[in-house]
């Protein structure tokens, strides 16, 4: 891996849904994983168990993105090949009913959280020269707009730019930084959707599985995806709402 042999990764959010998803594709693939969680323990011990079984090592740390103390306290002694920023949440509500704390949430922990995370964490990749991979994860939201995800949207694209700024900053290092865009994907996030009305907006009428994003997230920490860095991939059917 670059001028090195470390596989490890950092895959925030991988408890469950697309996270987990992608922390057990990736160790399928020979990477280590380091696995976090901030609320629910009992799931991330599983996904960790489940990589173990995979004959790979796995971690488990805890920390809320959004408190930049506790981020540097936890990742500040750790090295990485790659980090993918996963973790994220949604508190829809249209905008002339939005409470501020709604707000706040979303955008504390959806884009401020990219600063949070990996903040402690690009220094050791440079000084390492470590030839590594950042992988965020923005939204169609962010690329489209949706009804009720004005705070949503606007951390999603918030991300977008981020990335490419970051990956402009790092590319000398061999250091790449990609986005990807979810669009309607089958997970618990999407439980209280509609989805009969939904599918009828998706050219390819169905929503996306967890590991058609993990799949992506493995190309590109792979060595075949060098050349690539600070853009954004839309893995969404065709839908554009």
């Amino acid at each position: 891996m670059g001028d090195n042999s470390l596989k490890k990764v950092l895959v925030t959010g991988s408890s469950r849904g697309i996270g987990r998803e992608i922390a057990l594709y990736l160790a399928k693939n020979g990477f280590d994983i380091d696995v976090h969680y901030v609320g629910n323990q009992a799931k991330a011990m599983e996904t960790a168990q489940e990589i173990k079984a995979l004959g790979q090592n796995a971690d488990i740390l805890k920390f809320d993105i959004k408190n930049r103390e506790e981020c540097a306290s936890v990742l500040s002694d750790k090295l990485y090949y790659g980090v993918v920023l996963n973790a994220g949440i949604a508190k829809d509500n249209v905008f002339p009913t939005l409470e501020g704390d709604e707000w706040d949430d979303v955008i504390n922990t959806n884009l401020t959280g990219f600063y949070n995370v990996l903040k402690p964490l690009v220094m050791p990749m440079i000084s390492n020269r470590i030839k590594g991979r950042i992988i965020t994860m923005s939204s169609v939201a962010a690329l489209s707009g949706n009804r009720g995800q004005v705070n949503y949207s606007a951390s999603k694209a918030g991300i977008i730019g981020a990335t490419k700024s970051l990956a402009l900053e790092l590319a000398k290092r061999g250091i790449t930084v990609n986005c990807i865009a979810p669009g309607v994907i089958d997970t618990d996030m999407i439980k209280d959707v509609p989805l009969d009305e939904v599918k009828k907006l998706i050219p390819m009428k169905r929503v996306g599985q967890a590991y058609e994003i993990a799949s992506l997230v493995n190309y590109l920490m792979s060595q075949d995806a060098s050349y690539i860095t600070g853009q954004v991939i839309s893995v969404n059917g065709g839908l554009y709402l």
